[in-house]
């Protein structure tokens, strides 16, 4: 078996396996199927190289936000503040994640390329309707060496999926005035203000239901690259969790 037979073969088992045990990358045999690919990585200098460039990279691993909860169909459940810097009200609403993704564009800046990471979800909350949204977080990345990207966040986005019902999304995710807030939600937004420039919410797009934020002071990361091809993307990042994406 040559090397492009192999690489072939281990990708189709690092599928099975990621669908077999719920994206865990963490599982023994996840794990094994990941460090044998990364050693056969055709891509020399990844973080240089023209297939970062993609329409659209879908991950197929496990989400990585923080406090997840596996749910019996396999599928994770977050809140709505885990997913964006507690930005978005409510942020104890229950979310559960239908896909995520992330659109790789040069920026025409040299290297520098949009790092969003964009993340369909639905409602689960008890008492509220199943609506669909959308949170983007925008970022973006450059090469810091040949295996490593430089990211950075500049803000947020909180949309309906199209065919929702705009008023009852209205209802949902009208923000709260700073008074409305409690003191530690607050002093957490002084807080997020003066380290990383943070611009707040200012109200809903009501023709589109649109919420944004903005950083001008941007919470800055690395990425490394492990593996990279025409059709999957294996990274880690600053706490050493692993994604595995395909185009």
């Amino acid at each position: 078996m040559n090397k492009v037979e192999t690489l072939a073969t281990i990708k189709n088992e690092l599928k099975e396996v990621l669908k077999t045990y719920d994206g865990d990358v963490k599982h023994h045999l996840v794990k094994e199927k990941i460090e044998q690919l990364c050693k056969l990585n055709p891509t020399t200098s990844p973080t240089h190289s023209n297939q970062l460039e993609s329409a659209e990279w879908l991950l197929i691993s496990a989400p990585s936000f923080p406090q997840g909860e596996k749910l019996g169909d396999g599928k994770y459940s977050y809140t709505l503040g885990r997913l964006a810097f507690n930005m978005f009200e409510p942020t104890s609403l229950k979310l559960v994640i239908d896909s995520v993704r992330q659109p790789v564009v040069l920026l025409g800046e040299g290297e520098k390329r949009t790092h969003d990471i964009v993340v369909e979800f639905t409602i689960i909350e008890p008492n509220f309707p199943n609506l669909k949204g959308v949170v983007c977080n925008k970022g973006v990345c450059y090469p810091a060496d040949d295996n490593n990207l430089q990211v950075e966040f500049i803000g947020g986005t909180l949309t309906p999926t199209k065919s929702q019902d705009l008023e009852t999304w209205k209802k949902i995710f009208s923000q709260p005035s700073p008074s409305k807030k409690g003191f530690g939600e607050q002093l957490m937004s002084v807080f997020l203000k003066f380290m990383f420039g943070l611009v707040p919410p200012q109200g809903m797009n009501l023709e589109t239901g649109e919420i944004s934020f903005n950083m001008k002071r941007s919470p800055k990361g690395r990425l490394e690259v492990l593996y990279l091809d025409e059709q999957l993307r294996i990274t880690k990042g600053n706490k050493g969790t692993i994604l595995v994406c395909e185009r």
